[in-house]
């Protein structure tokens, strides 16, 4: 069986990915795959920032709490995915990724990636 190392550097190497991090809820980096010069500790820092009012936002509307989430920015795509209620994922993609078919991978394996963390 994989480990979470493996997974993390699988998913960085699918081409247009520049990081893969996975971050507890609190914010505390787990492991992560990152371009050169990326603080992973940092950016996994932010994260749960966003998935909090994220949930909040579902209940509200009675959809449920955040799986996944993808915010565009200029220069690219983040992808946030609720791994286990203690686990999170943050993938980096560049805008000239495929970001269709890495959102279907992280759908289809949510529950093998899970069992990892």
């Amino acid at each position: 069986m994989p480990s979470i190392r493996d997974l993390v550097a699988a998913i960085r190497s699918r081409e247009g990915v520049e990081a893969a991090v996975v971050l507890g809820r609190d914010g505390l980096l787990i492991d992560s795959h990152a371009a050169p010069g990326m603080d992973a500790e940092a950016l996994a820092a932010r994260i749960p920032s966003i998935v909090g009012p994220a949930d909040d936002v579902g209940v509200a509307l009675q959809r449920g709490s955040l799986t996944t989430s993808v915010l565009e920015f200029e220069r690219g795509y983040a992808i946030v995915s609720v791994m286990s209620p203690e686990a999170l994922l943050f993938v980096l993609v560049q805008p000239s990724a495929n970001l269709g078919a890495l959102l279907h991978e992280l759908r289809r394996h949510r529950a093998s990636i899970a069992a990892l963390v």
